[in-house]
């Protein structure tokens, strides 16, 4: 196959000579630039600048950029052919980051580059490669989609590179590189793309092979759904070759294995949940996958040093140093109700509050503990009443008939205790979320496969772990000292002397070491949603389907 290099080579060769004319006498958009009015009659302007203006002229940034550089070209002028060349080579990969090729419509620029015949057309066409250039540009630092549009619970602050700063670095001296540091470089990131060309392939090849005709299967069974499940372990790449026609420890393990590599309960039996996730079809992984990309390019994160990361389909939360694991704890998530649903943000944990009180948000506490309150004045009797002066008021003393959810005066709170719902300690990173991580006197919960029953707040299966691997830095004997401040029963505040990022993610699909994609239930139906933003702006699972 001819590289892209070539192919632009050629193409390149075929341009029309009026291209290769420098309309601005060889000026260049480096140098010192005198800024032009930002209202002028392009009419005595000569016929490449009164179009590129005009073509511009929709655009603000474009405009304003051009404007600023006397309407040089950095596309097509007689020294921009590199340049072109390697635009129009970045964007032939579009495919392989799983956006849509027709978006930056690099064979439509091509084609208008060998129609070109006069000045009005190489102006237009230098306009058109600037705007594929910044949406190029735009959609590897920031991601093609405006997540919260698409579901509000996705409140993740998204960094816009400025255009003429696109622009500005573009027009320097290596456009090559410039286009090569835009694509993410996480480690993450390239694995995802290996997967997708990886489940690409398996499906150009008929994928894995017959589903499991079985609801469930258990270690000695024997039969055809055996075999079934056997060809599918083996084409997933969880066993290797084998002619057992029985549920051996072989099949066994490689059950576990794959149990391990989901989410599942790791039994090595293959249940219901299991062989449901076992019958996936490759191209469905391929969705997940394609939507990891998409929320990998919305992280602006550095991923060396210590941080946090809460991935909400996964019910964990881990410490990562340097992106190794050195602590992970299992979670327990919002529920699915839309209003209960954890966010997807960023932001710092600032300290820990050991022997927490607990102040009941307003929206439980008039949307569930008012009514309550209305019928029986002693209802939820382990929460205090407070004032707005942060005084405990007697219930025999309001009376709650008398107000609605929006008229209720009052604050409700727990007092520090073996029964407060945020257990023994609580984490904070204040956000308008009223998001944080706490401890739970409910363990039962972290037993089961799906944990998504919270109000929103993540708890953790081992929160005292949690924080000693949290403050471990900054003290060599911090169990002892959380140790000491636990005893008290007092509510203490214990500040990190550094803020560590934390990171609220959903990743159905992500690496987990080894080189293998790990992969997750939709709980809250976030990929379907993302999944069909990026289907609806043209993205497909293969070419073919473009």
């Amino acid at each position: 196959m001819m590289s892209f290099k070539r192919q632009a080579s050629i193409m390149l060769r075929s341009v029309a000579p009026a291209l290769l004319i420098a309309a601005m006498g060889g000026f260049s958009p480096m140098a010192a630039a005198q800024e032009m009015p930002k209202s002028f009659d392009i009419a005595g302007l000569d016929p490449f600048t009164q179009s590129l203006a005009a073509a511009a002229g929709t655009d603000t940034a474009l405009a304003d950029w051009y404007r600023l550089h006397n309407f040089a070209p950095i596309w097509t002028g007689e020294n921009d052919a590199p340049r072109r060349a390697a635009l129009l080579a970045a964007l032939d990969t579009a495919a392989d980051h799983g956006l849509p090729p027709a978006r930056y419509d690099a064979a439509g620029l091509r084609h208008a580059l060998q129609s070109a015949r006069t000045e009005g057309d190489r102006g237009r066409i230098e306009a058109a490669m600037s705007r594929a250039y910044l949406t190029w540009a735009k959609d590897l630092t920031s991601g093609m989609l405006e997540p919260q549009k698409i579901d509000t619970t996705i409140v993740r602050e998204i960094k816009i590179e400025d255009p003429a700063w696109l622009l500005t670095l573009i027009s320097g001296e290596d456009p090559q590189k410039v286009l090569r540091d835009l694509v993410p470089t996480s480690d993450a990131y390239v694995q995802l793309m290996k997967e997708k060309l990886r489940l690409e392939t398996l499906i150009a090849n008929g994928g894995w092979g017959e589903p499991v005709a079985a609801k469930a299967l258990k270690p000695g069974a024997m039969g055809p759904a055996v075999v079934q499940l056997r060809d599918r372990l083996v084409a997933l790449g969880y066993l290797g070759r084998s002619a057992t026609a029985r549920y051996d420890p072989t099949i066994e393990a490689a059950v576990l294995a794959f149990q391990l590599a989901h989410g599942l309960p790791a039994d090595g039996v293959a249940g219901p949940a299991t062989i449901t996730q076992i019958n996936i079809d490759p191209a469905q992984r391929l969705q997940s996958v394609v939507v990891a990309m998409e929320r990998e390019r919305w992280l602006d994160i550095p991923r060396d040093g210590r941080m946090i990361w809460v991935n909400l389909p996964d019910y964990s939360t881990k410490i990562l140093q340097d992106g190794q694991t050195v602590f992970m704890t299992r979670s327990v998530i919002g529920r699915q109700d839309m209003d209960r649903r954890t966010p997807e943000f960023s932001d710092e944990m600032a300290h820990m509050v050991v022997n927490p009180s607990w102040g009941v948000p307003r929206s439980i506490t008039v949307g569930e503990y008012l009514p309550l309150m209305k019928n029986n004045p002693n209802a939820v009797s382990h929460l205090q009443v407070i004032d707005s002066r942060g005084r405990v008021v007697p219930r025999s003393a309001i009376n709650f008939s008398a107000y609605t959810a929006r008229s209720f005066p009052y604050s409700m709170r727990q007092p520090p205790g073996d029964a407060n719902a945020l257990g023994k300690v609580k984490f904070m990173f204040p956000n308008k979320y009223n998001i944080y991580l706490h401890d739970t006197p409910s363990k039962s919960l972290f037993k089961e496969d799906v944990r998504a029953y919270s109000h929103g707040c993540i708890r953790l299966a081992d929160p005292f772990d949690f924080a000693h691997a949290l403050f471990s830095t900054q003290s060599e004997t911090a169990e002892e000292e959380f140790l000491a401040v636990l005893k008290t029963g007092k509510e203490t505040t214990v500040r990190l002397d550094q803020k560590v990022p934390i990171h609220m993610v959903y990743f159905t699909a992500y690496p987990e070491g080894k080189g293998r994609i790990g992969y997750r239930r939709d709980v809250y139906d976030r990929d379907a949603k993302l999944w069909e933003a990026l289907s609806s702006g043209g993205v497909a699972l293969t070419p073919e389907e473009g």
